[in-house]
Parts: C-alpha cells; sequence; structure tokens
C-alpha cells in the first residue's frame, strides 16, 4: 500500500512559517492498494488540496472511498471544499461511525446548512453513498477494514485496514481509557490492553499523539493519546512502525522535531526496535507486508454495518446507582441520547432476571460498601449463561482502578468525575456494541456489466405491467405467503417491478435480502430470519414488513449475471421442499422469459445455498 499524508496536524488548522515541516493542514491520509483502490481517512482541511490533485490526475470521473474516524470539526472540515464531490460521473462512498439518532449522513450534511455554508449536500454532483459503521469488519473491494470505538468525546471508530499482504491502523483521535497509562510506564489492563490488541503486529500505525505526558494532567477527559503512550501500546503490539500525528497546534516544526528525538531514544533500548517517524503533510510512506506477520483482530465481513438503533434504542435502560451527582449525570445523558427515561433501582435491590429482550442497557454503580456493582454483575451473569440474553452493562465507578480491568459481563467502564459528553459517548458505544447481526451483501464480480445489462432492459421505473403482476399473484398464492416480488437490484437500490403485499416500489440495496442473491448469483433460503447472523438485525427483520421467511430464485442472464430475483416472503417462519423450490424456479423462469424473450434460460443450470446453521458464538455481545 502507499500512503499520502495530507493533513496532520490537530483541533485547527495552524499552517505559517513555524509549521513548514510537518504542515498546518488538520487530518487526511490517501491510501491506494497495488490495484488502485482508493481510500481517503478523514477529510480535515487537508483534503482540500487532494481533492485539486485528483482531479488534476483523474478528471471528474473519481471513484473512492473516504473513511470518516469521527464527525468533530477538524475530521471533516474539507468535506464542503473535496472538489471531486462536485464533479458528475464521479462515486464516492462515505463510512463513518453513526450515533443512536442520526447517520453519517445527516451529521456531515449539519456543516453544510445554510447558516453555516451557502451550499448543501444536495448540490454534490457526484455520486455519494453514506455507510453507517459500529464495531466489526468489512470489505472494500480488495481491503478488508476492521473497526474499534477509540476512546474520545465523540463516538469515533478506529480503522485497521489489510491489503497487497500489508497492515495499517489509523487510530486518531484516542485517550488512554485510565490517566495512569498516559506515561507510557506501568502495566496496561482493560481497555487499554484491548487496544494493544487492536494494533497487534501492524505494519504500519498512524496514532494521535497531540500531548506529552508532562502536559497531560492538565488536558485530561479532552480525547487525545501522549506521545508516550502511543509508543507504550506500538510496543507491546509488535508493531514495525509508528507515525505520530494529530500535532497539537500550539506545537512549532522545532518542538516536534524535539519530541520525535526524545521518543527514539526512548523506543532505542527495545527489542525490536520501534521505527518512530512524525507525519508530516506532503509525506509518502509504501508499506509493504511480511509473509509471518499476523493480520490481527477480525469478524465476519459486513458486520460493522449498523442496524442497531432499530433494535435498541426503544427498549429501556435500568440504573442503580448510589451517589446523586452519577444519577444526575446519567439521567441526562440517557435523556439527550435519545433512550427511554431510566428506570432507577434502590441500592440494594437485586438484578437477577435482567434480561437483553427487556433492557438495551444497565447502568450500574460501582462504590462499596454503598453498592458493590462487581457483585451485582456476577448476579446478572450468573442469571444468564448465555452471553446474547444479558444486556450492554455500563459500570461507573470514582475509583479507575477498581474498572481498570476486564470484568465478566462488563460492556464498559465509565470514571466519575467526567464531562456529560464523555458519558453520552460511553451510553452510545455501549448500545452499539450489542450484536448486530446484519450482513450487507458484498458487490458481485462484474458489478459494472450487471447494471449496464439492467439499464439496457429499460424497464427500471415502468409502471406495473399485468404479465409480471400474474406471476407474483400466482407466487403469492401458491406458496400461501403475504408478500411475493420481482425485485431487479440496480447500483444502490431494489425496485419493484412487481409487487404483492407492499406498499413500495423500492428499498436500498443495502437492507435487500435480494442483493445476496445477486452477490451469489445462487437461491437464498431463510427458514427463519431470526436465527440467521446476515438478516436477524436486519431493519425489514426488525421494523415492517418484519420478514422471517425469505426465499429467492436468481434472475441470471445466459452469461450469469443476476439480475434480481422472484422471490416469495413470510412473516412466519416455513420451510421449503424440493418440489416447492423446483415451483419457485418455473416461476422465476416465466419471469425471465418475459424480462428477455423466450429461450433466455435454455442454458440456465439453477444453483442453491443453503441457510447457514447459526449457533450463539463465545464471547457473546461483546465477541469481536
Amino acid at each position: 500500500m502507499k500512503i499520502r499524508f495530507w493533513g496532520t496536524r490537530g483541533s485547527i488548522p495552524k499552517p505559517g512559517p513555524t509549521t513548514i515541516k510537518y504542515g498546518g493542514n488538520t487530518s487526511c491520509v490517501e491510501l491506494r492498494t497495488n490495484r488502485g483502490t482508493l481510500v481517503v481517512i478523514d477529510c480535515g482541511t487537508g483534503a482540500h488540496e487532494l481533492g485539486r490533485e485528483l482531479v488534476s490526475q483523474r478528471g471528474t470521473a473519481t471513484r473512492g472511498h473516504i473513511l470518516i474516524s469521527h464527525t468533530h470539526w477538524d475530521h471533516i472540515q474539507g468535506i464542503p471544499f473535496f472538489e471531486p464531490f462536485f464533479n458528475p460521473g464521479g462515486e464516492w462512498d462515505i463510512y463513518g461511525p453513526r450515533g443512536l439518532l442520526q447517520s453519517i449522513r445527516d451529521t456531515l450534511a449539519g456543516q453544510m446548512q445554510h447558516n453555516y455554508f451557502p451550499v448543501s449536500v444536495d448540490n454534490f454532483g457526484a455520486t455519494i453513498r453514506y455507510h453507517d459503521l459500529v464495531e466489526g469488519a468489512f470489505d472494500i473491494d480488495d481491503l478488508h477494514v476492521v473497526t474499534q470505538y477509540l476512546h474520545h468525546p465523540a463516538l469515533t471508530l478506529g480503522y485497521r485496514v489489510n491489503a497487497d499482504g500489508a497492515t495499517v491502523v489509523y487510530c486518531c483521535d484516542h485517550e488512554p481509557n485510565v490517566a495512569s497509562a498516559a506515561s507510557g510506564d506501568g502495566e496496561l489492563t482493560g481497555h487499554d490492553r484491548r487496544h494493544v490488541e487492536f494494533l497487534t503486529a501492524a505494519d504500519l500505525v498512524i496514532h494521535d499523539a497531540q500531548y506529552t505526558a508532562q502536559e497531560y494532567p492538565l488536558k485530561i477527559g479532552w480525547g487525545h493519546s501522549t506521545c508516550e503512550y502511543a509508543v507504550r501500546v506500538c510496543r507491546d503490539a509488535g508493531v514495525r512502525r509508528l507515525m505520530l500525528t494529530h500535532h497539537d497546534p500550539l506545537r512549532d516544526d522545532t518542538a516536534v522535531d524535539q519530541i520525535l528525538d526524545r521518543m527514539r531514544k526512548h523506543s532505542a533500548a527495545t527489542v525490536p526496535v520501534l521505527e518512530i517517524a512524525a507525519a508530516a503533510e506532503g509525506q509518502t510512506v509504501q508499506v509493504a507486508g511480511t509473509s509471518d506477520r499476523q493480520t490481527g483482530r477480525s469478524t465476519g465481513p459486513g458486520t460493522a454495518r449498523s442496524g442497531v438503533d432499530a433494535v435498541s434504542v426503544r427498549r429501556p435502560v435500568l440504573m442503580q446507582v448510589a451517589t446523586d451527582e452519577i444519577r444526575r449525570l446519567l439521567s441526562e445523558a440517557v435523556t439527550l441520547e435519545g433512550l427511554p427515561t431510566p428506570t432507577v433501582l434502590s441500592p440494594g435491590a437485586r438484578l437477577d432476571g435482567i434480561s437483553a429482550d427487556r433492557y438495551s442497557l444497565v447502568l450500574i454503580e460501582h462504590d462499596p460498601p454503598a453498592i458493590d456493582g462487581l457483585e451485582l454483575l456476577r448476579c446478572i451473569d450468573a442469571a444468564h449463561g448465555d452471553a446474547n440474553a444479558r444486556p450492554g452493562v455500563l459500570l461507573v465507578t470514582a475509583a479507575p482502578e477498581r474498572a481498570a480491568r476486564d470484568v465478566d459481563g462488563m460492556t464498559d467502564f465509565l470514571v466519575f468525575p467526567c464531562s456529560l459528553s464523555y458519558a453520552r459517548v460511553k451510553l452510545r458505544s455501549c448500545i452499539m456494541r450489542l450484536a448486530c447481526r446484519w450482513v450487507r451483501a458484498r458487490t458481485p464480480p462484474g458489478e459494472v456489466e450487471r447494471v449496464a445489462k439492467l439499464h439496457q432492459l429499460a424497464i427500471l421505473d415502468t409502471p406495473p405491467e399485468e404479465r409480471f403482476d400474474r406471476i407474483t399473484r400466482i407466487a403469492a398464492a401458491t406458496f400461501d405467503v403475504p408478500i411475493a416480488l420481482i425485485s431487479l437490484v440496480d447500483r444502490d437500490r431494489q425496485w419493484f417491478k412487481s409487487c404483492v403485499g407492499l406498499n413500495t416500489r423500492e428499498t436500498p440495496r443495502e437492507v435487500a435480502f435480494c442483493a445476496h442473491a445477486v452477490e451469489q448469483g445462487a437461491d437464498i433460503v431463510v427458514p427463519d430470519t431470526l436465527l440467521d447472523e446476515r438478516f436477524a438485525d436486519n431493519p425489514l427483520v426488525v421494523d415492517g414488513p418484519r420478514i422471517r421467511f425469505y426465499a429467492g430464485a436468481p434472475l441470471l442472464m445466459g452469461t450469469g449475471l443476476c439480475l434480481g430475483t422472484l422471490c416469495i416472503v413470510d412473516t412466519r417462519p416455513r420451510h421449503l421442499t424440493a418440489a416447492e423450490l423446483a415451483t419457485l424456479h418455473d416461476l422465476r423462469d416465466m419471469v425471465l422469459e418475459q424480462l428477455l424473450g423466450t429461450g433466455a434460460q435454455k442454458d440456465l443450470t439453477p444453483r442453491f445455498v443453503s441457510p447457514p446453521v447459526n449457533h450463539p458464538q463465545p464471547g457473546g455481545r461483546n465477541a469481536p
């Protein structure tokens, strides 16, 4: 991979004579794979010059992907000035962390409201697709991306990118979870140890290093690392190379040089020696992997996509605290995050029988002897042998050493006193860490040709026709299902040429069951969506039309390209017999005859993808 830095400054742009060496623009990193896939990580003011460079190189039809770590101003300020967004013919996918009640698109659009900017996101000429992320993993062309929440006053994701046999990790902005870890000395525990695992064996880590250990005591809660902490976690993780970034706006080039020299001397005694540099604007870095290095923590493809707010936000929150100040802080945070008003239990009440079906989150104070949060955690853990039956648990304590280590049943901990913004982020990340069983279908090979063939048919957005409606009526009656559809999967939507039982003509491709049939070019049969990790939390399952059964037969052209499906849907689980599947194929062939003409199916051999058997995974809701 090739990395180029377009912005390395933190908090506010600081161009001038004292920042010439390392640059004054805020965070923006360009990544390119050997195959040419373009990924931009963060879109601070450095994105302006990057955009101009891309247009000069590639013209207006630029294809790329943008990973947003979080939506603080210094990481998104370049978006309204990113020239490729305004050029017709370009295609961009933007990925970023979703809040509980606001998508990444809504958040980014906020900075371009008329009060702040003369042009809105609706004026972008390029095709822009937005993707909401939680912790997990997903694929972008030839890259595999793993996400993990960082410790910051805004919901923030770190990105671990693997491609071309190499691994690059981007962690900006991130604060030590326990203040004592900022010095880089002593034992790392709990979530700081989890951070080390996220960095494990990376070939290059680009890490927030805004402060020094000496400065940090006056900056606690501001959401940034010390350079000592960055070096320590990378050394423990066996990282090959560390690039310090997010340079403090008050630090000139000489000060950055002094810090870099000190960190290199500090690291020189370690074996193997960690290579340390300070990221500089305009700098290009080649990253080559070695075959014997690990690829790091990962999860199933697609699980970083978020459908969690449709599932969890409506369930109540339970709170058991003894301190009035903590109760007021948490109550306000819950309200501002749009969660239901918490049910408050007295400090002596037991928490037996608390399940994830009833509560999205349990907030527990640990302050013995008034209230022993660890004992309450053990009660919840003992009552629910199945980790998936437990709600998320946030442990709140005024003594960090009590919560520094991971505790069975704890999703996260919050050290009090803290700001309201920190409390809100902890609530958000706890909810988002609940298992999100919804996998978005990958883009199939030959996608450009497939979409072009679909558009050549000139059938999208045409009025209903009896020749198609007759087939879906027969399908609904034959299989005794409330919904039957002829679904054509476009670039970013599925459109229904015919639909029985639905009042809509299209849905986003992101939620489409039929997109999985297009990806695989084969039958997809899901006897019970709630038992299938790909669909259990899909909005079409948890909300209307509440799909429980799905069977889709692909509309395959003779070339093997899949246009969509003939599918049947039920609101109750069921199975298809071999004879019923054959009937579905017959009806599918009738659809293809109407679409492509008689005889279009003569070289088609139907294929079938059996549904996976899903079992609870070790670690439950908090497993990677």
